[in-house]
C-alpha cells in the first residue's frame, strides 16, 4: 500500500468542511486528517510539504470542449491576434511553413474586431487562394472562410438560408465569407476533410496536459458527435485518456429522434473501451445561440433588431419531447440556453421529463444561464437544475460592452449572470470554462465571480457587485458544485471534497486564495495536480505545461 502524508500548509476540506494540517492517503484515497493523519503516516513512503501553501480538492469543469481546444496548436496562432490584419498575416505565415496541409484550420479569431462581427473572404484571400481557408471565431458559433472554401462547399449568392444557421451577404448578395451557427458552419466543414485521427488524439491529449496545469481533473466534454467519439474510444483503447471525461452527445433537431438509437450505441461503445476516466452518459442540447451574434433567444426584441426575438433551435414542444425521450433513456439532460426565452423553454422542458417520467436522480444541467427572466430564478432550485456557469464571462470586456450590451439594452444587460441569485435560492451552483472559448483556468473564473471586474480592475466595485460570490463559494463551485453534476458522489472513492474516503484528487497552491485579493487569484502558483494521488504536471508549474 502506498502511501503518501501532505503537511506544513492549510488542507482546506470544502466549503462547509473546514480545514485540516496534515492529510494521508493510501493509493489514491483519502484515509486520515490531522493529527490522526500526522500518527498513521508517521512511517509513510513520501511526505509532501506544502511549504505554507494550501492543498484544496482538485477543480472540474462542468462545460468545455477539449478536442476544439486542443486542435487549436495545430493551425495559425491567431487568438492573440488584435487586428484583421495580424490574422491574415498569421495565416499567410501559417501556409508558407505547411505547403503539405490540404487545408488550413485555425480559432479562436476575436469577433469584435470588426463593427457588426462580418470578415470578408477577400482578406483571406490575399493570404491563401490555393486551399481552403477555415477559421473559427472564439465563440465557436462563427466561422471565417477564405473564397476557396466557399466554392467547396458550394456556398452562392443562390444558396438559401440553412436551417439554424445564417450566410451574412455583401450588397449584391454573395457570401460575405462568415458562417453563423452550425446550421450554416456545417456546409463549411462537411466539404473539408477532418483532420486525421491520431491528430485528433494528439489534440485530445494536449487539452488534458492543459486542464491538468491548471489544476482541473474532470472536465464535461459539452459537445461530442460521432467522430468525436472515434477519438475518445480510440484514445481510451491506447490508454491515452488524460483525465476523469465525461462525454455529452449532440442533440441534433434535424435528426431526432432517429439519432437516439446512435447515442445509446456510443455510450455503449465508450464503457466498452474500458477506461476508469472515461464516461458518455448526458446528451447535449441547444435551446439557442449567443447574443451578440443576435442568435440567443429573447422573450422580448433585441434593441438592434426589433423584430427579432433570436433563434429558437427546437421550438418548446420539440424540445420538452426531446428531452423527456433522452431522459427515459437514462441520459443526463445539458442544455445550452444564453437568453431568457432559451432557459425559459429549458427550465419547461426538463419539468416535462419529470412529470412524464416520475421521480429520479437527473442532476439536469442549464449552462450558462446569461439571462433569466425574474420568474424563473427560483425554478432551477425547485427542479433541482444545476445551473451550470461560466463566471469568466460576468466582466465588461468587449464582448460584452460592444456586442452584447447595445443588443439587450441596459435594464436586460443589467440582469445578466445572476450567479449569487440563484446560489441563494438554493440552486447548486458548477462553474465551466467553455474552454476554448474563454480561458480554461478556473483561477481566471474566481478573480471574476469574486469581483465582477476585469483584469485591469474596471469598473471600480464590480459590475453588478451584488452578484460577487464569497471566495469559498466560489472555490466550491468549481470543485463540490461540478462533483455534484458529475455524480462523483456515486463513485466508490467520491472526489470534488476531501474526507476520509474521498479520491485524492487534489491541487496544490502556492498561497491561500482566500488571502489574496481577486486580481491577483490568477497568478497564484499551482505547485502540482493530484489524480488519485498521483502527480500529474509534468513540465513546468503555474499552468506552464501546455498552450
Amino acid at each position: 500500500m502506498a502511501t503518501t502524508l501532505f503537511h506544513g500548509g492549510t488542507i482546506w476540506c470544502g466549503e462547509s468542511r473546514g480545514t485540516a494540517h496534515s492529510l494521508l492517503i493510501a493509493d489514491g484515497v483519502v484515509v486520515a486528517l490531522d493529527d490522526d493523519a500526522e500518527r498513521r503516516g508517521a512511517e509513510a513512503d513520501e511526505r509532501v510539504d506544502l511549504e505554507g501553501g494550501f492543498l484544496m480538492p482538485s477543480f472540474g469543469d462542468g462545460h468545455a470542449h477539449p478536442i476544439f481546444g486542443g486542435l487549436e496548436a495545430e493551425g495559425p496562432a491567431i487568438r492573440s491576434c488584435t487586428s484583421v490584419d495580424e490574422i491574415v498575416e498569421a495565416v499567410r505565415r501559417y501556409a508558407g511553413e505547411h505547403p503539405e496541409l490540404s487545408v488550413i484550420r485555425g480559432a479562436s479569431y476575436d469577433p469584435t474586431l470588426t463593427a457588426d462581427g462580418v470578415f470578408d473572404a477577400r482578406w483571406l484571400d490575399a493570404a491563401v487562394a490555393d486551399r481552403p481557408v477555415v477559421l473559427r471565431a472564439s465563440d465557436y458559433h462563427t466561422a471565417w472562410c477564405n473564397s476557396l472554401a466557399l466554392e467547396r462547399a458550394g456556398i452562392t449568392a443562390e444558396t438559401p438560408e440553412p436551417e439554424l444557421g445564417e450566410i451574412p451577404r455583401r450588397p449584391d448578395g454573395t457570401p460575405a465569407g462568415t458562417l453563423r451557427e452550425w446550421g450554416a458552419v456545417e456546409l463549411l466543414t462537411a466539404a473539408v476533410e477532418e483532420p486525421p485521427l491520431e491528430t485528433r488524439i494528439r489534440a485530445l491529449e494536449r487539452a488534458g496536459a492543459y486542464f491538468l496545469a491548471r489544476g482541473v481533473t474532470w472536465v464535461q466534454d459539452a459537445w461530442v458527435e460521432p467522430a468525436d467519439v472515434d477519438v475518445y474510444v480510440a484514445a481510451a483503447r491506447a490508454g491515452r485518456i488524460p483525465l476523469r471525461m465525461n462525454l455529452a452527445h449532440y442533440a441534433d433537431p434535424r435528426r431526432f429522434p432517429a439519432q437516439l438509437a446512435e447515442m445509446q450505441d456510443a455510450r455503449a461503445a465508450i464503457d466498452d473501451a474500458g477506461s476508469p476516466l472515461l464516461t458518455a452518459h448526458t446528451v447535449k442540447f441547444f435551446a439557442d445561440g449567443v447574443i451578440e451574434n443576435e442568435t440567443g433567444a429573447l422573450l422580448e426584441p433585441y434593441c438592434s433588431a426589433i423584430h427579432s426575438h433570436g433563434m429558437e433551435v427546437w421550438g418548446p414542444e420539440r424540445l420538452a419531447d426531446a428531452v423527456a425521450a433522452v431522459d427515459a433513456a437514462g441520459f443526463q439532460i445539458h442544455i445550452h440556453a444564453i437568453g431568457d426565452a432559451a432557459v425559459r423553454q429549458s427550465l419547461d422542458a426538463i419539468e416535462h421529463a419529470q412529470r412524464v417520467n416520475g421521480p429520479r436522480d437527473r442532476r439536469a444541467v442549464i449552462a450558462h444561464a446569461q439571462l433569466v427572466d425574474p420568474d424563473d430564478l427560483a425554478r432551477f432550485a425547485r427542479l433541482g437544475v444545476i445551473p451550470t456557469l461560466q463566471p469568466l464571462w460576468a466582466q465588461l470586456d468587449a464582448l460584452m460592452t460592444v456586442l452584447t450590451m447595445p443588443r439587450l439594452g441596459p435594464e436586460r444587460s443589467a440582469r445578466q449572470y445572476p450567479t449569487r441569485t440563484l446560489r441563494d435560492s438554493g440552486a447548486r451552483v458548477a462553474f465551466g470554462s467553455d474552454w476554448p472559448v474563454s480561458s480554461g483556468d478556473p483561477r481566471d473564473g474566481i478573480a471574476v465571480a469574486t469581483s465582477r471586474q476585469t483584469p485591469a480592475g474596471e469598473p471600480a466595485g464590480g459590475w453588478i457587485p451584488e452578484e460577487t460570490l464569497p471566495i469559498e463559494s466560489a472555490l466550491s463551485a468549481y470543485t463540490e458544485g461540478v462533483a455534484h453534476q458529475a455524480f462523483a458522489d456515486r463513485s466508490a472513492a467520491p472526489w470534488g471534497v476531501i474526507e476520509v474516503g474521498s479520491s485524492a484528487d487534489l491541487v496544490w497552491l502556492a498561497r491561500d486564495p482566500r488571502a489574496v485579493s481577486p486580481l491577483d487569484l490568477p497568478a497564484v502558483e499551482i505547485r502540482q495536480t493530484y489524480l488519485a494521488g498521483t502527480s500529474r504536471i509534468t513540465e513546468g508549474r503555474n499552468g506552464a505545461a501546455a498552450s
